[in-house]
């Protein structure tokens, strides 16, 4: 039986998140349908606002201070692509991570799901501002990544 439009591989790994959030915007005419190719485009710095490669700059200096390692510079590198979704997933001392990029090509939409758990208080404590800010930074996120990827139409 085919999964609900909703599903995303973020929740096969993560099914019981601490947190989750979803943002769904319109696939631009004539932009790719490849799910990794949106989900690259997605994490590119081209794509993050100033505020928020500042906000992750800020992030590599001050998480050791509570104990948690500093990010590699693939942490967003695609894992995986299964049917019509690219995923993103992190392992680390503080949380797991998940983002499924899914293009559904059909109903013209693209879809970010993101699942959260944390581990002990130092993700708890790490994701406070995280929490209030994403939803709000994976909007803007997909956005400039529909401008960027949207192609001029051909007449």
């Amino acid at each position: 039986m085919p999964q609900p439009y909703y599903w995303s591989l973020a929740f096969a790994d993560i099914p019981a998140p601490d947190y989750a959030d979803m943002s769904i915007g319109v696939l631009p005419p004539s932009a790719t349908e490849e799910p990794a190719e949106w989900a690259r485009n997605l994490f590119s710095p081209e794509s993050m606002p100033g505020s928020i490669r500042l906000a992750m700059g800020l992030r590599q200096l001050l998480v050791p201070l509570i104990g948690i390692p500093r990010a590699d510079h693939d942490v967003f590198a695609v894992k995986r692509v299964e049917g019509q979704e690219a995923l993103l997933s992190v392992d680390e001392v503080h949380l797991d991570f998940r983002c499924g990029v899914g293009v559904d090509a059909e109903n013209r939409l693209v879809r970010i799901t993101t699942t959260v758990r944390w581990k002990g208080w130092q993700g708890r404590m790490y994701f406070l501002p995280v929490r209030v800010l994403h939803p709000l930074v994976m909007h803007s996120m997909l956005t400039r990544t529909q401008r960027r990827l949207a192609l001029p139409v051909e007449a």
